[in-house]
Parts: structure tokens; C-alpha cells; sequence
């Protein structure tokens, strides 16, 4: 993959904080600029390219000790 044509950008690491390209964003659309990504992990880890169901299967039961 030829990589040459991204853009980069060189910032030191006590200006970190002061990136503002994303400070503009909702919450909903920063979101979606990992979801590609958050996909593609969940494939890798479970194989399969739905998104993981809420598990109902773990519970924990705390029973009064009187």
C-alpha cells in the first residue's frame, strides 16, 4: 500500500492538547470516525462482521447476609 500521498502532521508532545481538528465534532460524529476501525477489530477478534449482541448470559447475584 503506497502510503506517500497521506497527510501527516509532526506536533510536539506538550502541544498535544491543543489539536483542534476535532474539537468542532459532535460526539455522534467522532463516533463514526472510528467505526470503520471498530469493525474491523471486532472481525479480526471474533471473525464474524455483525456487531456483538449485549450479552444477557453474565449476571451477578448479591443475596442479603442475614
Amino acid at each position: 500500500m503506497d502510503r506517500s500521498h497521506y497527510r501527516v502532521r509532526k506536533i510536539m508532545l506538550e502541544d498535544e492538547g491543543s489539536v483542534t481538528d476535532v474539537e468542532h465534532l459532535t460526539p455522534e460524529e467522532r463516533v463514526m470516525m472510528v467505526w470503520t476501525l471498530t469493525l474491523q477489530a471486532w472481525m479480526f477478534k471474533e471473525g464474524r462482521v455483525d456487531e456483538p449482541r449485549l450479552r444477557r448470559d453474565v449476571v451477578r447475584t448479591i443475596r442479603n447476609r442475614s
